[in-house]
C-alpha cells in the first residue's frame, strides 16, 4: 500500500479533516515516527480543534504499537510539547495542531530528544516515505500509556524570566481568540500583580470568533477596542496554539513584530552582557544596530523556526526573534514561546517605567517598514530573477541566504517565496525615511503586480 500524504509541508503535517488527514493517516504517522526517530518514550498534546484529540489517540495507538511509551499532557499550546520534552527527557514530543490554519484543518508538529526540530531535511521526509507505505515499527511489545501534567512545572519556567516583584500594576489585554493561551493566563494570573481584560478567552473549536490569526488585519480589532475602551497598558493576542504572540500600545496600535524582537534582543543583552542573537533575513538593520550598540553579535539564519533554531544552537545565541512574532529563548531548548515574550515586555515596561509605544516609537522612525505583504504569483522564480535583474546593479550588497535581498545606502528588501504557502512574500525597510520606503514599496509591488 503506497498513498500520497500531500498534508506533509516542510516543517510538519498540516491537511484538511478527513480526506488529507484522518485516524487512519495519525496511526500510521505514530508508526512511522517511531521507526525513524526510536525515542523509546514520546510526550503528546492536542490543541483546541475538534479533531484533535481523535486524531491525538489514533497517533498514539501507532506509537503504541511500535513499542513506543506515551505521556499524555492533554490539551495544550505547542510550546508545552517543547517544555515538556525537554522537561521530562523522554525522546521526543508530538502537538496534534493547526496553528492558525481553517477550522476544517489540522495537523501535527514533531521535535526529538532535547526537543530538537524534525523537518523535511531531519527525518520528515523519512516519515513522510513510511506513512505513505503503511510502513513502521513491528514490536512484539506494546508501550505502555500514561497522563500527566507539565502546566505546573511549565508556569515555574515561565515566571523565571521576569523579576515578578519589580512588576507593575500593569492593566493587559489578552485575546486568545478562543484557542489554547488563556487556560495559561489562568494558571499564571494568581502569580502576578496584573490585571487581565479576556477577550475570546476560553477555548472552543467552532472558532466563534473567526479563526486566531492576528497577522490578519481584520482579527486585531477586537483587542485594540478593548484595549481602549479599558485604557489598558498593553494588549496581547495570540494565534490558536500560542506559539506567537502579538502586541499593542495603550492606544490600540498594533507593533509589528520586527521592533519586538529588537527589543528583546536589547533586554537580553542588557541583563546578561554581550551575547549572540540569531535573526531572520527578511528585516533585519534595527536588530543588528540594536544588538551591535550592545556589544552583541548579529546572526543571520534562513527564516523558519527549523533553521533558526539550528543555527541558535550552532553559535550558542540567547536569543533569536523573526519579524513574524516567533521569539526563541536559549533557556527554553532553543524553541519559540508565546507567553516568555509578554512577561518580559511587561518586565521592560516595570522596569524603565515606559509605555510599550515609548519602548519602540524611536526605532519605528529610525527603520520604518512595510511589514510582510504577500502576493501570490504564477513564476516566483522568474519574478525573483526580475527584480534582481532591475535592482542589483545598483546595490551596496546582495544576497541569497533565504530568497534575494538587496540593500541600498538608505533601504533594503528581501523577496522570497513561503515555504508553507504558494505565495511570495515582500519586506521593505529604510534609514529614517518613511516616505522613501512607502515609495520603494509601491514600486516593487508594480513589478510584482505587472
Amino acid at each position: 500500500m503506497t498513498e500520497s500524504l500531500d498534508c506533509f509541508k516542510a516543517y510538519d503535517v498540516r491537511g484538511r479533516v478527513p480526506d488529507q488527514i484522518n485516524e487512519d493517516v495519525a496511526y500510521r504517522i505514530g508508526r512511522a515516527y517511531a521507526e525513524v526517530v526510536d525515542p523509546g518514550s514520546v510526550v503528546v498534546g492536542h490543541d483546541i480543534r475538534l479533531t484533535s484529540e481523535a486524531l491525538k489517540a489514533a497517533l498514539t495507538d501507532g506509537l503504541q504499537a511500535s513499542g513506543v511509551d506515551v505521556f499524555d499532557i492533554g490539551l495544550c499550546g505547542t510550546e508545552e510539547i517543547y517544555f515538556a520534552t525537554a522537561h521530562l527527557g523522554v525522546g521526543g514530543g508530538i502537538v496534534v495542531t493547526a496553528s492558525h490554519n481553517p477550522k476544517d484543518y489540522n495537523g501535527m508538529k514533531f521535535v526529538r530528544e532535547g526537543s530538537r526540530p524534525i523537518s523535511g531535511d531531519s527525518g520528515l521526509s523519512d516519515i513522510r516515505r513510511l506513512a505513505e507505505a503503511g510502513q513502521g515499527r513491528e514490536t512484539g511489545s506494546r508501550g505502555r500509556y500514561e497522563t500527566v501534567s507539565t502546566l505546573p512545572d511549565y508556569v515555574q519556567h515561565l515566571l523565571g524570566y521576569v523579576d515578578v516583584p519589580s512588576l507593575q500594576p500593569l492593566s493587559i489585554v489578552c485575546n486568545a481568540g478562543n484557542g489554547g493561551a488563556g487556560r495559561v493566563i489562568d494558571a499564571l494570573e494568581p502569580t502576578l500583580p496584573l490585571t487581565f481584560h479576556k477577550v475570546h478567552h476560553l477555548p472552543d473549536g467552532h472558532f466563534p470568533h473567526g479563526v486566531p490569526n492576528p497577522l490578519l488585519e481584520e482579527n486585531r480589532e477586537a483587542t485594540a477596542r478593548v484595549v481602549q475602551s479599558e485604557q489598558a497598558d498593553m494588549g496581547i493576542a495570540w494565534d490558536g496554539d500560542f506559539d506567537r504572540c502579538f502586541f499593542f500600545t495603550a492606544e490600540g496600535d498594533f507593533i509589528e513584530g520586527y521592533y519586538i524582537v529588537g527589543l528583546l534582543a536589547e533586554a537580553f543583552l542588557a541583563q546578561q552582557g554581550p551575547q549572540r542573537v540569531v535573526h531572520d533575513p527578511r528585516l533585519t538593520w534595527n536588530t543588528r544596530d540594536i544588538v551591535a550598540a550592545a556589544g552583541g553579535e548579529p546572526v543571520a539564519s534562513k527564516t523558519g523556526h527549523a533553521f533558526i533554531k539550528e543555527r541558535m544552537r550552532e553559535v550558542d545565541a540567547i536569543y533569536g526573534g523573526e519579524m513574524s512574532a516567533h521569539h526563541y529563548f536559549r533557556d527554553f531548548a532553543y524553541c519559540d514561546s508565546g507567553m516568555i515574550p509578554w512577561l518580559l515586555v511587561a518586565g521592560l515596561m516595570s522596569q524603565r517605567s515606559q509605555s510599550l509605544a515609548a519602548l519602540v516609537q524611536a526605532r519605528e522612525a529610525a527603520f520604518p517598514c512595510s511589514g510582510e505583504i504577500n502576493r501570490r504569483i504564477e513564476d516566483p522564480a522568474a519574478l525573483i530573477a526580475a527584480v534582481e535583474a532591475h535592482y542589483a546593479a545598483g546595490a551596496r550588497h546582495v544576497d541569497y541566504l533565504d530568497g534575494l535581498s538587496v540593500e541600498m545606502d538608505d533601504w533594503r528588501f528581501n523577496l522570497r517565496m513561503s515555504n508553507t504557502e504558494p505565495v511570495v512574500r515582500l519586506n521593505v525597510e529604510s534609514r529614517a525615511n518613511r516616505t522613501l520606503m512607502e515609495a520603494r514599496t509601491e514600486e516593487l509591488l508594480r513589478m510584482m503586480e505587472a
